[in-house]
């Protein structure tokens, strides 16, 4: 198995980061395997969705809806509502598995790879990308 840790600067606000080309790019010189992306992190997760045409930003909406950021949290350190961070991976998990064949993902048309971070204290993540081979 191959893996590499990626960086990912998220900032200081609720964010959808798209991965897509950083995955393609690890993969690119693989033949047929699984990608796994796994942020190691309590508070991020992996998500497989349409970017760019408002998902994103539905996303996060509807990420607000359930698990708005008030002070009903027990996990009340950092800024208001962080302990919905906490439960946010228990909805969007913190992995994805990826099919790779000839060296390229087997996503869907619309799939993209994305980062989904609603921790805004913390503005750095890794992203631990392996690759098994067939």
């Amino acid at each position: 198995m191959r893996s590499e840790i990626i960086s990912v600067a998220t900032g200081s606000r609720e964010r959808v980061h798209d991965i897509t080309s950083e995955c393609a790019a690890f993969v690119r010189a693989e033949g047929d395997g699984l990608l796994h992306v796994f942020v190691p992190h309590a508070t991020a997760g992996v998500a497989l969705l349409e970017l760019g045409s408002g998902s994103d930003d539905d996303l996060l909406a509807a990420l607000g809806d359930l698990l708005p950021a008030d002070d009903r949290w027990r996990h009340a350190h950092g800024s208001r509502g962080h302990g919905r961070s906490h439960v946010m991976p228990a909805i969007i998990p913190p992995y994805a598995t990826i099919p790779v064949l000839d060296g390229r993902m087997a996503l869907g048309t619309w799939q993209s790879v994305a980062l989904v971070d609603l921790n805004v204290d913390n503005p750095q993540r890794q992203v631990r990308l392996s690759f098994l081979s067939d």
